[in-house]
């Protein structure tokens, strides 16, 4: 038998290798990069942060900022933006983006995408995640791979698994059933394996009581034997908290946030822990086997390894094709939108969200941004000096500096005083401004042409290591905003977020409402555009926007966030399956995105696959009925045969079309023998026969046309 050429010199490298240098390919000889062998000419893996950009340069051994001014990249769209577009070709493209950048930027491994799904509205990294759905976050997760891996660059798929809180994340434990982690949290895991991502990070928590980079049955039994990865499995950041039992359970890289490097659990404890007979030596070799592979697939042994190149201006093309896609026109009542430029001549631009960046916020996502364009800045482009455009905070945010003031335990009565009045006069002015500034703002709205508040979140409240207390906007822009819309009843509203906030106290009142994200590099030209109808929007939401927070499963029947362990009670019924199978109606529905022009479908066609009974192609008609170009995500939702334990119904395949005035197109999903089963404990998927019903609409609310399949 031949034996395969790069396997051959693999094996050659190993037997070369001594015991203190394979274990040096397993851990963190730098904070973002692992140790060499240069009399082998084997380099160093250089890992850098994602997914919204690559990450600023550190120094090898401590956490100071050493890239100057060379490391300023391409900010790209959030997750949470890509999902919002239901476009995978325009996924794959970002990806392109990112793993073209990796590599200008001399990097092997990207730490992106993440797939965790969107389990609560208040996790502080949803942003980097897609979705609420497990197949749309897949879809689109593995679009984005295969971008990223062109460029001889490995993307890094993450957390896994059930990281879906940020409180607590270094010790809480999920404790999830079987059935819901193979139906709900696992798929798109599952699936980036299968669009050949090649390498994966464990997760920071324990899963059922065990750590997940200790864990054999997530990485050698799930991950490796059933979904056959033959990649490299790499810890998060501090995550590893033993050295036999991740070893043994097939963990390959131990990184982590100290520069204690030879004293990683996967260092000198490891070398010590073969030498002394408690792990053999071919567990280690096994890993350095899958690391030489992976290095060989980014053709790191190779002169004609791919070159990528960063700050580009076909990326930042790119980048704004999708921030104009992930805006999700949620309201439009009476046509507001699109605003008419040439019968504005004044336009009043209110909130805090307006003229902030987000690109440097987010600790590990976050990025040092060549550019980015805010709101106020895209639309004061986009008017040009057609009209005049002033801009009116109308909150105090975490930029106005309150003074904190301590009285010292040993001050005299006289300096006890004079501290105690300059805190008085300080919150008094603290008050002063506040007040001046909201009379500013609703005084600009009742007298301006046009009114456009940008509120939402930033990335003090939407980060990795914390959690956000609740849903409410912060900064009381609500109070702001319900003033606003009190004198200017056609005030257009922006909300920029990563995950959903509370609308309940102004939704009714507000004619035009448009969820947007952390865009990228050119959120505000993109705004802009969809603004005044330049850009038809086309973004379609990515999770459940609820009335309340209440109204989500997680608080109506899971937990959160737990102490040392979180109950995942809520089960498969986390965003609209909660919504639905409960009988509580969202505020605005998951996958609901409206048109500045009309669409109408058309009757669905069944066709079984030859030879097969359980795979079935569905053919609908799309047409644009309105009187502009625009684009739709169509969307199919299978509603199984009725059980007490199982979802309504639940996404299966999506489409965007791209329609001129009139223009009808066929779309086509197929559905296959997965779609028709479910997961049971001590026996697998199991197909489950009996009548479906295919939905077939725009929303998981919005579904016109119903077809029945008897199997």
């Amino acid at each position: 038998m031949q034996i395969n050429p790069i396997d051959k010199k693999i094996e050659e490298l190993l037997s070369m290798m001594t015991l203190e240098e394979k274990a040096g390919m397993c851990h963190g000889n730098g904070l973002f990069r692992t140790g060499g062998v240069e009399r082998l000419g084997i380099h160093p893996i250089v890992f850098s942060d994602g997914p919204l950009g690559i990450r600023n340069e550190f120094a090898d051994n401590r956490w100071e900022t050493v890239g100057g001014n060379t490391d300023f990249v391409t900010y790209l769209p959030a997750c949470t933006a890509l999902a919002a577009t239901f476009n995978r070709t325009l996924a794959e493209r970002v990806g392109e983006v990112l793993g073209c950048e990796a590599r200008g930027r001399g990097k092997d491994v990207i730490l992106a995408p993440g797939v965790n799904i969107i389990r609560t509205p208040l996790c502080g990294r949803n942003y980097e995640y897609f979705s609420e759905d497990p197949m749309l976050t897949a879809e689109l997760a593995s679009a984005l791979i295969k971008g990223v891996q062109r460029f001889d660059v490995a993307a890094c798929v993450k957390h896994f698994a059930a990281n879906n809180q940020e409180t607590e994340r270094l010790t809480v434990s999920a404790q999830v059933d079987e059935r819901t982690l193979r139906e709900l949290y696992y798929p798109a895991f599952e699936a980036t394996v299968k669009a050949g991502v090649l390498t994966v990070m464990t997760a920071y928590n324990r899963l059922n009581g065990t750590f997940c980079s200790h864990s054999s049955e997530l990485i050698t039994e799930i991950l490796r034997e059933e979904w056959g990865f033959e990649g490299v499995v790499v810890s998060d950041w501090g995550a590893v908290h033993d050295t036999v039992v991740p070893a043994e359970a097939g963990l390959d890289i131990e990184m982590s946030v100290t520069s204690d490097f030879d004293d990683y659990f996967f260092a000198k404890p490891l070398i010590n822990a073969v030498q002394n007979g408690k792990i053999s030596e071919s567990i280690l070799d096994d890993k350095v086997r899958r690391i030489l592979k992976l290095m060989f697939r980014l053709n790191m042994f190779s002169k004609d390894r791919k070159r990528g190149g960063f700050n580009l201006p076909q990326h930042q093309q790119t980048v704004l094709e999708a921030a104009k896609e992930s805006f999700v026109l949620l309201k439009n009542d009476n046509s507001v939108l699109p605003l008419n430029a040439d019968k504005i001549r004044t336009v009043a631009v209110i909130g805090n969200n307006a003229d902030k960046k987000h690109s440097t916020g987010g600790d590990s996502a976050a990025v040092k941004a060549l550019f980015e364009v805010t709101p106020l800045s895209g639309i004061v482009m986009r008017l040009a000096g057609g009209a005049k455009v002033s801009y009116y905070p109308g909150c105090l945010d975490e930029t106005y500096s309150k003074h904190e003031f301590h009285i010292p335990s040993n001050a005299d009565e006289k300096t006890r005083t004079e501290i105690e009045e300059k805190a008085r006069a300080a919150q008094e002015e603290y008050k002063n401004v506040k007040i001046r500034l909201e009379n500013e703002a609703i005084q600009a709205a009742q007298t301006a042409d046009a009114v456009i508040f940008v509120g939402g979140t930033g990335h003090e409240q939407e980060s990795e290591g914390r959690d956000r207390a609740d849903m409410t906007l912060p900064y009381q822009q609500d109070k702001l905003l319900e003033s606003i819309l009190a004198v200017n009843p056609n005030t257009v509203v922006v909300i920029l977020s990563g995950s959903q906030v509370d609308m309940s106290s102004w939704i009714n009142n507000a004619p035009a409402v448009l969820q947007g994200f952390f865009s990228g590099m050119h959120t505000g030209t993109a705004l802009a555009e969809v603004l005044f109808g330049d850009e038809n929007p086309s973004g379609h939401l990515p999770f459940t926007i609820p009335a309340k927070e209440e109204d989500t499963g997680v608080k109506a029947l899971g937990e959160y966030p737990g102490g040392e362990k979180v109950f995942y009670k809520d089960g498969l019924f986390v965003g609209y399956r909660y919504h639905d199978a409960y009988k509580v109606p969202p505020l605005f529905p998951f996958g609901h995105g409206l048109s500045y022009t009309d669409f109408s479908l058309g009757k669905g066609v069944v066709r079984q696959i030859s030879g097969s009974c359980k795979e079935y192609e569905i053919n609908a008609d799309v047409t644009n009925t309105g009187d502009r170009k625009g684009a739709q995500s169509v969307q199919l939702y299978v509603e199984p045969p009725r059980k007490a334990d199982s979802p309504i119904r639940t996404l299966k395949g999506f489409e965007k079309v791209c329609l001129n005035p009139g223009e009808t197109k066929t779309i086509t999903f197929k559905l296959d023998e997965r779609t028709f089963s479910e997961f049971r404990t001590n026996t697998g998927w199991v197909f489950v026969p009996g009548e479906y019903t295919i939905h077939i609409g725009t929303s998981s609310r919005e579904l016109p046309i119903a077809m029945t399949l008897t199997l």
